[in-house]
C-alpha cells in the first residue's frame, strides 16, 4: 500500500496524518537514467526515493556536469523550490530503477506547518547541505585539481576490511564521475590518479580503487591547503 509511513521522515505522524497526507500524493515508477527533473523547471512537488538511486547534477551553460550528490533511500529532492517558489536548481536522474512518491508542493507545506518534528528533521537536512556545499566551495577556491582529486578519493572511501592502515572503493569510481565532481576534465583525472599509483600510494584492481598509503594522500591534500 502507498503510504508516507515507508520514509523514516514520516514516522513521527499519526496514522490519521499518514492516511490523509497518503491520499493526496502520487507514486511513480522511473526507469533506468530516466530524468525525473530538468533545470530551472517550474514544478515544485517534492520527491522522496522509496527505491533504487539517483544522481543531483547541474549542468552549466558550457555543456559541462558537476555532481552534486548521489541519493539512496529515504532522501528526498525538490524542497527548495517547494519551499521558495522558484524554478529548480539542478537536474535529478535515476541511475537504475527506482520508485518515488511525488508530494505536491501544498502538502509538503501542510505538513511542515503542521508537524515541527519533520519541519526540524527538514531543516537539518538543509543545514547539513549548506555544510557540505561550502566545504565543496572552499576546495574549490583554494585547492589545485590534483589535490581536489586527492580529497575526493578519501571522501569516497572506506576502511579496507582485513587491511589496517588501507582504504577502498569499491566497486572504483569512473574517472569521468571524479571529474565531475571535482569541477575538471577525465583526463586529469587519469594523469593524477596514473601518478599516484606508481608512486605506490593507490592500486588499481578490476574491482576496486585501493588507497595503500593513507599518510601519502593526507599530506599532498595538506600540501594544497599550505600553498594559500
Amino acid at each position: 500500500m502507498n503510504l508516507l509511513s515507508q520514509l523514516d521522515l514520516f514516522k513521527c505522524l499519526d496514522e490519521r496524518q499518514i492516511m490523509r497526507y497518503s491520499s493526496r500524493c502520487f507514486w511513480r515508477e522511473y526507469g533506468e537514467n530516466e530524468l525525473v527533473i530538468d533545470f530551472e523547471d517550474d514544478t515544485k512537488d517534492v520527491r522522496f526515493l522509496l527505491t533504487g538511486r539517483a544522481r543531483v547534477i547541474l549542468r552549466i551553460a558550457t555543456g559541462k556536469e558537476i555532481i552534486l550528490g548521489d541519493m539512496g533511500p529515504g532522501d528526498f529532492v525538490g524542497e527548495i523550490s517547494a519551499i521558495d517558489n522558484e524554478g529548480r536548481a539542478a537536474n535529478v536522474t535515476v541511475m537504475n530503477t527506482s520508485r518515488m512518491c511525488v508530494m505536491p508542493q501544498s502538502v509538503f507545506l501542510d505538513i511542515l506547518a503542521e508537524s515541527p518534528e519533520v519541519s526540524l528533521t527538514i531543516m537539518k537536512v538543509l543545514t547539513h547541505r549548506i555544510r557540505r556545499l561550502n566545504t565543496r566551495l572552499t576546495e574549490h577556491c583554494f585547492l589545485q585539481a590534483k589535490h581536489r582529486i586527492c580529497v575526493e578519493v578519501m571522501r569516497k572511501s572506506r576502511p579496507r576490511l582485513g587491511h589496517e592502515g588501507q582504504r577502498v572503493i569499491s566497486p572504483p569510481p569512473l574517472q569521468r564521475e571524479i571529474a565531475e565532481r571535482v569541477g575538471t576534465r577525465r583526463e586529469v583525472v587519469s594523469r593524477q590518479i596514473s601518478a599516484l599509483s606508481k608512486k605506490g600510494y593507490l592500486e588499481k584492481t578490476p574491482r576496486a580503487l585501493v588507497i595503500k598509503d593513507i599518510d601519502a594522500i593526507n599530506n599532498i591534500i595538506s600540501e594544497g591547503w599550505e600553498e594559500h
